[in-house]
């Protein structure tokens, strides 16, 4: 497909997800709660987050990826990425980082 269809479908998708929350190794949701997230225009099939986002943590979270929802709270789950695995000893924070996230409808 070529680089308008990506660029359509990128952006359709990411509207679909307002918020994103961390989750653990079995996918449960970890961290002070889904934050609300923009996102970039579309640029060869692939949008990041307009910013980076913060998130809160407790002793003995262990954060492996981050997923999408179309909610603060309930909403659908539309699935994320994994990431490197942290655990959290104690409370403390986690940035997310808008530059190494993304989603990427380019299939090359």
């Amino acid at each position: 497909m070529n680089a308008a269809y990506l660029d359509a479908t990128a952006t359709a998708g990411a509207a679909l997800i307002t918020h994103i929350s961390l989750v653990d190794d079995l996918g449960a949701e970890v961290g002070d709660g889904r934050k609300a997230v923009s996102w970039t225009a579309a640029s060869g099939g692939l949008v990041r987050p307009a910013a980076d986002l913060e998130f809160t943590m407790e002793a003995a979270d262990v954060v492996a990826g981050w997923s999408g929802f179309s909610a603060a709270t309930g909403g659908n789950e539309y699935g994320g990425a994994g990431l490197t695995q942290v655990t959290f000893g104690n409370p403390g924070t986690y940035t997310l980082q808008a530059a190494s996230t993304a989603i990427d409808h380019d299939a090359a």
